[in-house]
């Protein structure tokens, strides 16, 4: 078994210094250029950079192809892996495609049922879930086994994060959920996009009082509004998303032309609030199909220069 390496990521949340990541989708086809052009808009600006596992159960080009793109651009990946689609054995399969080209960041997720996606009729695999998975990337890593117990040749060196939500129901078992992804393992965490910032400072202090923040680095989740429908769309139609009364008022008071700066504005300001929340430890900037303001965004939030680790 051999020492863990931090990666870039890790060392930056080690160090104590804000970290920043962001996140790309990747293509409809086989086009990886595509990718290429979407992490050069934003590589100067985060420090790590997510690939979307078929978000929404919709097909696109894979997350790890993607991340190994990005790793020969000499950037830092964060790979995203689904339970959904894939076995125990693909999955372990693929945490070793990962580190066999030093991608040393994994998100585990559970991911969208495939009932929303492009490919309704679809079979869905859940052989383990995304707590289960968090289990076997450290189990692979710390035993320098596979689930089935025999030995690895070479552990993968993952940094090893997940998702969380602190805004679905029911709220008040939000905290203890993320004590069990800590218990399984996890290290770092993005949230969900946080626009209630009153409730998230809640769950904040739920995880202070759990003396969570200081076991795992939680990444607070943003995402930039382009309009006052994208507000009302999410407040009404996406399942645990929480955005107050006042913000969609907000967007929907501004002319249309000016609604997308609005939404940067809330943005950046949402930043800036968050930064005063012990325990937050740095922020993950979610601009699917936007990324072109991810750089406004982290310039005028105060969060630039990006720091530098050997």
């Amino acid at each position: 078994m051999n020492p863990k390496t931090p990666s870039k990521l890790e060392k930056i949340l080690a160090s104590g210094q804000l970290a920043v990541t962001s996140e790309c989708g990747p293509p409809r086809g086989s086009n990886g250029d595509a990718i290429a052009k979407k992490a050069e808009m934003i590589k100067d600006y985060v420090d790590a950079i997510n690939i979307t596992d078929n978000q929404t159960s919709v097909t696109r080009l894979c997350s790890l192809a993607a991340v190994i793109r990005l790793k020969l651009m000499g950037l830092e990946p964060i790979l995203q892996m689904v339970t959904r689609d894939r076995n125990r054995i693909a999955l372990q399969s693929d945490i070793l495609g990962a580190a066999s080209f030093e991608i040393n960041n994994i998100l585990c997720l559970s991911g969208d049922h495939q009932q929303f996606g492009d490919n309704p009729q679809a079979q869905n695999v859940f052989d383990i879930d995304s707590m289960q998975l968090i289990q076997t990337v450290r189990y692979m890593r710390d035993e320098g086994k596979f689930l089935g117990g025999d030995d690895l040749e070479k552990s993968p060196q993952m940094f090893v994060g997940a998702a969380c939500n602190p805004f679905a129901d029911p709220f008040e078992i939000r905290a203890r959920r993320l004590a069990k992804k800590v218990a399984a393992g996890v290290e770092f965490i993005q949230t969900q996009c946080i626009y209630n910032l009153d409730k998230f400072e809640l769950w904040m202090k739920q995880i202070r009082d759990m003396g969570l923040h200081e076991k795992v680095y939680i990444l607070a989740g943003v995402t930039p509004f382009k309009s006052a429908g994208m507000a009302k769309y999410m407040k009404n139609r996406v399942p645990g998303m929480d955005v107050p009364d006042e913000v969609v008022k907000r967007m929907s008071g501004v002319d249309k032309d000016k609604q997308s700066e609005e939404g940067i504005k809330i943005c950046i300001e949402s930043i800036q609030r968050l930064k005063d929340i012990e325990g937050v430890r740095g922020f993950h900037i979610m601009a699917i199909e936007w990324e072109e303001k991810v750089p406004e965004i982290v310039e005028k939030s105060g969060l630039l220069p990006r720091p530098s680790v050997s």
